[in-house]
């Protein structure tokens, strides 16, 4: 049986604010449209995000079990360091951090959603996360 990831769905409180955010930060698509939801597209699916409007619904507490972040995944240095641009013009806390195998911009949606973008930067696809989680400054890139 083939398998894959098919698509992440996330509760927001702002329908139009967070579509707003995801496709000016990573180029998604609506692809649909619905009262209560919003279904964005890199452009091969469907959707690969879903959103729905869920006004009173509460984050869970960030040590509990469940999603511990949304992670997308960029192609060039270029391109991680316009986002990490975007996300300072938008006065988005960023925290970032390489990994040794990839280089990672960590921040929060505006529903409090924690998100990643990040570059791989392994020299070959066996190469294995050796636990590094040093700063870089992304500007840099």
């Amino acid at each position: 049986m083939d398998t894959a990831l098919g698509h992440v769905h996330l509760l927001v409180s702002d329908l139009d604010r967070a579509i707003s955010f995801y496709t000016d930060l990573v180029d998604l698509s609506v692809t649909e449209r619905q009262p209560n939801y919003a279904f964005l597209s890199f452009g091969d699916q469907h959707h690969d995000l879903a959103l729905q409007v869920q006004p009173d619904a509460s984050s869970p507490s960030p040590d509990s079990p469940g999603l511990y972040h949304v992670a997308f995944e960029v192609d060039t240095a270029a391109s991680l360091r316009e986002c990490y641009a975007w996300l300072q013009d938008e006065a988005i806390s960023v925290r970032s951090v390489d990994h040794g195998i990839s280089k990672s911009l960590y921040f929060v949606d505006p529903d409090d959603n924690d998100v990643e973008l990040y570059l791989d930067t392994r020299a070959s696809e066996t190469e294995l996360w050796g636990r590094e989680n040093s700063t870089f400054d992304p500007t840099t890139l």
